[in-house]
């Protein structure tokens, strides 16, 4: 393949793959406790591509890049992962992925506040503003727009209303925990291959998950016999493409294309997880939730597309 083929390859990887995880978690929790699903998939995804590596003479990481390497596997797939997935018990796919798509928002503010970088721009700012407005919406649509939020007071009443908005609040910190790992990884020395980068903090975040999975009684809970066939396929496509091939995809990318490129995917994913969700699950798409949507999606490609200031 010539070079450009493999840009669309990989784009299209990272856009619908990254796209439909949401999805694929969604049945592969059915008959897999949360935790514990999350966990085999990273873990063992990790020490595959770790393998494989070491086979083709990749050195391995010093102990000290390991476990900073790990520490970042923790934020990124116990806090960032592990919390989406256990949110999804309760929300429906495509909101967890419009959530989540406030990820660049979080990381331009820590980026300024923690990290010494360049304070925002004006249309940065007014783009955060933005996606803050509409995680308002999506998790409390009746503090924004109260016309359309009948059926929210109604949910309150019963209790499931309360339970989603909690799980909503969940997502948003998961994109706030990957946000801090994704900045601390900048913190140190890396590896020369990105690759084994990528494969010491699925690692360290498998651990770390299956870890969680112990302390919530998980093991004692899953019966390998009853598990169900969509349960199994949700957890290999999600071992196979969304774990491996998709990360192996994003890692190449940044060293092939403009990070602004790269970036989009953050507001592509929610998109092919709404559709998705609604083809397949039945997901329903309210009115609230394309406003929400449109405003998140237009406060993260303000964003994404100000030009970076020098510090």
């Amino acid at each position: 393949m010539n070079h450009r083929s493999k840009l669309y390859l990989c784009f299209f990887l990272i856009y619908f793959i990254w796209g439909s995880t949401y999805l694929a978690i969604r049945y592969a929790i059915a008959s897999i406790p949360p935790f514990l699903m999350a966990g085999l998939r990273f873990f063992l995804a990790g020490m595959l591509m770790y393998f494989f590596l070491r086979w083709r003479g990749v050195p391995a990481p010093a102990w000290s890049q390991y476990w900073r390497l790990a520490v970042v596997g923790v934020f990124l797939f116990l806090g960032g992962n592990g919390l989406v997935v256990w949110a999804e018990q309760t929300i429906d796919s495509g909101l967890a992925a419009l959530l989540v798509s406030t990820l660049p928002l979080w990381l331009i503010l820590l980026d300024w506040l923690w990290a010494n970088g360049p304070a925002p721009q004006l249309r940065a700012v007014f783009g955060i503003l933005l996606g803050i407005v509409g995680t308002v919406l999506l998790i409390k649509p009746a503090l924004v727009l109260p016309w359309l939020a009948e059926s929210t007071a109604e949910t309150d009443a019963t209790g499931s209303g309360a339970q989603q908005a909690l799980a909503s609040l969940v997502v948003v910190f998961a994109s706030v925990l990957w946000a801090i790992g994704s900045i601390y990884s900048k913190k140190f020395v890396k590896p020369h291959s990105v690759f084994m980068s990528a494969a010491c903090q699925m690692t360290g975040g498998g651990l770390s998950l299956l870890l969680v999975a112990s302390l919530q009684g998980e093991w004692s809970q899953f019966n390998p016999a009853a598990i169900s066939w969509v349960s199994l396929a949700g957890f290999s496509y999600l071992f196979c493409l969304g774990s491996m091939v998709a990360i192996s995809a994003y890692v190449w990318l940044l060293q092939n294309a403009s990070a602004s490129a790269v970036s989009t995917y953050a507001f592509v994913n929610p998109l092919v997880a709404l559709l998705l969700g609604w083809l397949i699950a039945s997901e329903p798409l309210t009115m609230t939730i394309i406003i929400g949507a449109g405003v998140i999606l237009a406060g993260v490609m303000l964003v994404i597309t100000t030009p970076p200031r020098q510090a």
